[in-house]
């Protein structure tokens, strides 16, 4: 059965996370064929800048996509702004509340847990960028990924491909996880 994985693409995203998130879903999407990986952004054009001026183009816009219900997971990058765009969606909040109570994958990385936080389902342990995890319910963990039942979260940028690969194992197998783990030399950085 196919699954579908929601991109949100905001005004000011952290290119390093987004790209990192995307690029490790769409190399298991060709590994296998079941996986979707669906960039949407939240603005009225396809090209969104990120927090560092890069412009990334999305495949479609947020305000075109009606079959959310038909999302297995959303992944939300970081950035600071781009958070906050994020935060201010009533669309994502109800795409993160709708999955989450259907017991599907909702994960971010950096300061993007806060957006889980406003859509109500961060609870428990979680990571994030250190000091965005004031006043959010739950207790921040010193990880570069952490799982917490359907719940996936990651610390920054450099975690992005960490947290990619997480997803990958939870979306397909461990055997994809695995075969992107090895070939993306995640053994070099340890």
């Amino acid at each position: 059965m196919s699954k579908k994985i929601l991109v949100p693409l905001a005004q000011g995203f952290e290119e390093a996370e987004f790209i990192g998130i995307v690029d490790v879903l769409r190399r298991a999407s060709e590994l296998n064929e079941s996986l979707e990986v669906i960039t949407a952004s939240l603005n009225s054009e396809l090209l969104v800048k990120g927090a560092n001026g890069i412009i990334i183009k999305a495949d479609y816009l947020l305000k075109d996509i009606n079959d959310t219900e038909n999302f297995d997971a959303i992944a939300l990058a970081g950035g600071y702004e781009g958070m906050n765009n994020l935060k201010q969606s009533d669309k994502i909040l109800n795409i993160i509340r709708e999955l989450h109570k259907k017991n599907k994958i909702v994960a971010a990385i950096c300061a993007s847990p806060i957006v889980l936080n406003a859509a109500g389902v961060l609870e428990g342990e979680f990571t994030c960028y250190p000091g965005c995890e004031a006043g959010l319910n739950g207790n921040r963990v010193n990880k570069a990924v952490f799982v917490n039942k359907n719940i996936i979260t990651s610390a920054g940028p450099a975690t992005a491909i960490l947290f990619g690969l997480e997803l990958v194992k939870h979306l397909c197998s461990v055997e994809i996880y695995n075969k992107l783990y090895e070939g993306m030399l995640i053994p070099l950085i340890k």
